[in-house]
């Protein structure tokens, strides 16, 4: 049976997501991280461990933004993602997320904590479902979005695609 996004979307109810997408949250660790435990970036104790379902399709895409956690994605149904990661030097990584290493691709990647990301599928007529799982556990007070005037001016040399993959 071929599942499509819509199927996803539905079977786990997922909402939109503020950077693109639709996301549910599967888990989050009844566990806290008291914040004298924790890096000074953080404002807050946080659960030890957060996980989602993400899924774009088509032309949607995440906006470019930075967490203050490391996030594993995890690839599980669909056509490859590409995460377009820029680090705080201004290197540019693209991560193919996907299930053909023949291709480049990897079930699993590491996003680093204060890294700029943001993602699309592959493939634009298609979905790709993934998973995103947060240590210390995500918390939207964590969650920066990014300007893409702001962002071009700290790294110009990726203004072309700060501009097609940033909402703002």
């Amino acid at each position: 049976m071929a599942f499509d996004a819509k199927y996803f979307v539905e079977k786990f109810r997922m909402q939109l997501h503020p950077e693109g997408g639709w996301f549910k949250e599967t888990y989050r660790s009844d566990e806290i991280i008291l914040k004298e435990h924790l890096p000074n970036r953080f404002s807050d104790g946080r659960s030890f461990c957060t996980a989602i379902y993400f899924l774009l399709e088509g032309q949607q895409f995440s906006s470019f933004h930075r967490i203050k956690s490391d996030e594993l994605w995890h690839f599980y149904a669909g056509e490859a993602l590409h995460v377009f990661v820029i680090d705080e030097q201004g290197k540019l990584e693209i991560i193919k997320l996907g299930s053909n290493p023949e291709e480049g691709e990897v079930f699993q990647a590491v996003v680093k904590a204060g890294c700029w990301f943001a993602s699309q599928p592959a493939k634009h007529h298609s979905f790709s479902l993934v998973g995103c799982t947060v240590a210390p556990g995500f918390d939207f007070a964590d969650f920066e979005l990014a300007q893409a005037d702001v962002l071009t001016k700290e790294f110009p040399e990726h203004k072309t695609l700060i501009n097609k993959l940033c909402r703002q």
